[in-house]
């Protein structure tokens, strides 16, 4: 039902987030280039692919928070909120991310990791423009650009890393209507495990629709792994691929990794 197509796509003084509850080493993030294929559902607006120079992270030890150094223009950090139980205010803060790890790995001795960060929607120009201020102390940028765009539109920076490197693989905004996804919609990025690398592309992230059950990511070699959405209240090891909710996301994410020795050749909704 629907129709793949390929586009483009597009955290320090203080504490951030953790990207994973078991890192335990300092990583270090930088520029990272890398090729991706992008390739969608009946979705009206592509995704973008980072490209712009990203952070370096330290972890803070018992604090379980990480470090941020060496934005883009130096200068200080954000803290941004462990993930606890689910705040009791009215609105979601506009003013720090809502993160959730969406994949965790290991291979060859080095861990990897798919984390997405989700900024609710200002509800006038004056949040947008705190949002802004913010997001720059993550060294990100919004792909809409200036505060009058983001006003009621939320949006989203996915990130990989692969160990000792990191970089944001995907960002857009969730604007409603045109951000709906049914049935067998499907947005998603193919790319190599490691960052920086030319080696296959194994490493398949995306987005379906919230009523999804399930993902089937097929190699070039003919083999497939499907990956599937966990019952109501079934807790699912990031280690072990699911179709995931992720906090402030209207869509539902997946992560695929294909085996050693082959790569990316499709991927669908098949259930």
């Amino acid at each position: 039902m629907s129709a793949d197509r390929e586009t483009n796509h597009h955290m320090a003084n203080s504490d951030i987030a953790v990207l994973l509850a078991d890192a335990t080493d300092e990583v270090e993030i930088g520029i990272a280039p890398y090729q991706a294929v992008i390739r969608g559902g009946r979705r009206r607006k592509a995704r973008r692919m980072a490209v712009a120079a990203a952070t370096a992270l330290a972890l803070a030890g018992s604090s379980a928070t990480l470090a941020v150094t060496g934005l883009p223009g130096g200068g200080g950090g954000r803290v941004a909120p462990l993930a606890t139980q689910p705040s009791v205010t009215a609105s979601p803060d506009v003013f720090s991310p809502q993160r959730t790890t969406l994949a965790t790995g290991t291979e060859n001795g080095k861990k990897w990791q798919v984390l997405i960060d989700v900024w609710a929607a200002p509800r006038d120009e004056a949040e947008a423009q705190g949002q802004l201020a913010e997001m720059a102390e993550f060294g990100v940028t919004p792909p809409e650009g200036g505060a009058s765009q983001l006003v009621g539109k939320s949006s989203f920076f996915v990130n990989r890393g692969d160990g000792d490197k990191g970089s944001t693989v995907m960002e857009d905004v969730f604007t409603g209507i045109d951000h709906t996804m049914s049935g067998t919609d499907i947005e998603s990025a193919a790319m190599a495990l490691g960052i920086g690398s030319d080696g296959p592309q194994r490493l398949v992230l995306g987005q379906v629709a919230k009523t999804a059950q399930e993902v089937t990511c097929t190699w070039k070699d003919g083999t497939t792994t499907e990956v599937n959405k966990p019952a109501p209240n079934e807790e699912v090891s990031t280690d072990t691929p699911a179709i995931r909710t992720a906090d402030g996301s209207p869509v539902n994410w997946f992560v695929c990794l294909a085996p050693k020795g082959t790569e990316y050749k499709s991927v669908e909704v098949t259930g």
